[in-house]
């Protein structure tokens, strides 16, 4: 078989067409929750801390002042981004809590799994009766 014919063969399987679905599905999902933390959640727990800008709390590392913009404080020199990071970090959690609820709602809905019961082949089954016949 031909490399081309390899990779279409690999390309083409169930598992990786999923998967890529997934991915696709997975990047706007994270660009929901990205704007759902800083257009929603973060607004109202920057104004319980003072009115301030989460994205914009950081240590400087250079001498800078801190009373300017992250992003003027990074051209200036090396800054620590605590803020910035504390809003992914916030990002994050509400992914997997949100992904948590949907796998366990689908859960719900497949309902119970049962194993399936063993089906012993014809000459197992015939096995024994010989294994049988020969003791008595």
């Amino acid at each position: 078989m031909s490399m081309l014919g390899e990779f279409k063969t690999f390309a083409m399987r169930g598992n990786v067409v999923d998967l890529a679905v997934g991915v696709i599905i997975g990047g706007a999902f994270g660009r929901i929750v990205d704007s759902l933390v800083k257009d929603v959640i973060m607004p109202p727990v920057s104004m319980l801390f003072g009115g301030l800008d989460f994205a914009n709390y950081y240590l400087p590392l250079n001498g800078q002042g801190t009373n300017l913009p992250l992003a003027e404080a990074q051209k200036a020199g090396a800054v620590l981004a605590y803020g910035n990071f504390l809003t992914i970090l916030l990002n994050f959690i509400l992914l997997a809590f949100v992904i948590f609820q949907m796998v366990r709602l689908v859960n719900r809905l497949r309902g119970p799994v049962e194993a399936p019961t063993p089906v012993e082949k014809e000459e197992i089954l015939l096995l024994r009766d010989i294994r049988d016949s020969l003791r008595k």
